[in-house]
């Protein structure tokens, strides 16, 4: 067989990112993509990627964003192969066993592999416009549809398409779940993280793919327990959660550990469960403390700011707020995790007009949360849709009847986007608030589409 001609390096985008570092370079290109409503999962390791002639071709995200950043220039000139020219690799020949990964069939098990950029995106459009059918085609790694169990046979060479094809899950999921919400997800996810696992725990590996799988598994495991929490099923999402920290204790891995720690303390706010929370956002501080990452520690802190505003103490709130906000205004940096790209100036703003509503400045919680309504991204539809809802309680909590239920019906209309049971939680509550001030027409109007909904 002929060897595998090397890739050539793209000196064109190597001298794009002159001085900048990798990661320096990642920021700015998810900054730009947020600038036109884009959504790209930039690090370091892509930038890497790109430059050493790995990448041949973007794919239609990632072009968007390039051609944005640097108007009237072509692929070409930007040091990639024309997508006519672009050809997805060979498979291997049978005598090799390489189960499928996804949608593009059979891929190589050694650490040489990448997949092809624009299956990628053919892959992200699939998710977007089909149903469940696509759904398991691209999450179920290895998984037959309606399998109860995974079925991984004993002592598979697991490598770098492998390690791949989770980190791909995490990613997609992430990207469903900021467009559809939860609860059309959960069940497929969780075929995943069972695949997952499997490689984990049965296949072999090298040294090196062992810590990216657990590192993946990890992330793919608190994907699947968000899903869980936002699907109203908390149990469900703490179980997910803890085998995540297991996980990252195992592997010590910080960077996990503090991305368990911050989702863990979201879900017990919620659940109503104010020490928890507490205890959960300050381990996660701990464990962010050594990351480098302003941002993250900024999102922890925050996290704690929620708890303390659960516990009604209005004091050490105020003085959580006050730091998560100064670590937030010293900016990105190339050590932020990818999975944090929600958070930015709308998200700050939603989680400080959640405190307020807590603490029951209804008045100040109704200023923050429509700043994040205002500065929220398109493409964060179920964020819309909650910062909605949370507007239509804060209303209700100023006694305006008619100012909650003209954004509950805002709301609504908005639900028909998204599938998420924590939401429509939140909208039956304010209906049931509202149902004895029917008289009023605004009340009447949501009460009708909030039933025909």
């Amino acid at each position: 067989m002929a060897a595998t001609r090397p890739p050539t390096p793209n000196a064109a985008m190597r001298a794009l990112r002159g001085d900048l570092s990798p990661g320096e370079f990642a920021v700015a290109i998810r900054r730009a993509a947020r600038e036109i409503g884009e959504h790209v999962s930039c690090d370091a390791r892509y930038v890497g990627r790109v430059e050493a002639g790995e990448i041949r071709c973007p794919n239609y995200a990632y072009e968007r964003v390039f051609r944005h950043m640097w108007p009237g220039r072509s692929l070409s000139e930007l040091g990639f192969t024309p997508r006519t020219a672009v050809r997805r690799r060979a498979a291997d020949p049978p005598s090799v066993p390489a189960p499928r990964l996804g949608p593009g069939g059979p891929v190589r098990l050694d650490d040489s592999y990448h997949p092809d950029e624009e299956n990628d995106d053919v892959r992200r459009r699939t998710f977007l416009n089909g149903g469940s059918t696509a759904l398991v085609t691209a999450l179920a790694l290895d998984l037959p549809a309606q399998a109860a169990t995974p079925v991984v046979p004993p002592q598979r060479r697991v490598g770098a398409a492998e390690v791949l094809g989770v980190e791909q899950a995490v990613r997609d999921i992430r990207l469903l779940d900021d467009v559809h919400g939860a609860d059309t997800l959960f069940e497929l996810a969780g075929q995943s993280l069972r695949g997952a696992y499997v490689m984990l725990n049965d296949g072999e590996y090298s040294a090196a793919t062992e810590r990216r799988l657990q590192s993946g598994a990890g992330e793919l495991a608190i994907s699947v327990g968000w899903l869980a929490h936002d699907s109203d099923r908390l149990a469900d999402a703490r179980s997910f959660y803890s085998e995540a920290l297991a996980t990252a204790r195992m592997a010590n891995d910080a960077a996990l550990e503090a991305h368990v720690f911050s989702n863990s303390a979201f879900l017990a706010r919620d659940a109503g469960r104010a020490r928890e929370a507490l205890r959960a956002a300050q381990a996660g501080q701990s464990a962010a403390r050594h990351l480098d990452s302003d941002r993250l520690l900024s999102l922890l802190v925050m996290r704690e700011a929620g708890a303390w505003a659960l516990l009604r103490d209005r004091a050490a709130c105020e003085r959580a707020l006050g730091r998560a906000h100064t670590l937030f205004d010293r900016g990105e940096s190339e050590a932020d995790p990818e999975w944090m790209s929600f958070f930015g100036e709308a998200e700050i703003a939603g989680l400080e007009a959640q405190c307020w509503s807590a603490l029951g400045e209804f008045e100040r919680a109704t200023e923050r949360v429509c700043r994040a309504i205002s500065l929220q991204e398109p493409h964060f539809v179920r964020n819309r849709v909650l910062y909605t809802a949370e507007l239509a309680h804060d209303r209700l909590g100023l006694g305006d009847l008619a100012g909650a239920a003209v954004h509950g019906t805002a709301a609504v209309t908005l639900l028909d986007q998204v599938r998420s049971a924590r939401i429509r939680s939140m909208l039956a509550t304010t209906a049931d608030r509202l149902r004895p001030h029917r008289t009023v027409p605004e009340v009447a109007a949501f009460l009708t589409s909030y039933e025909a909904a």
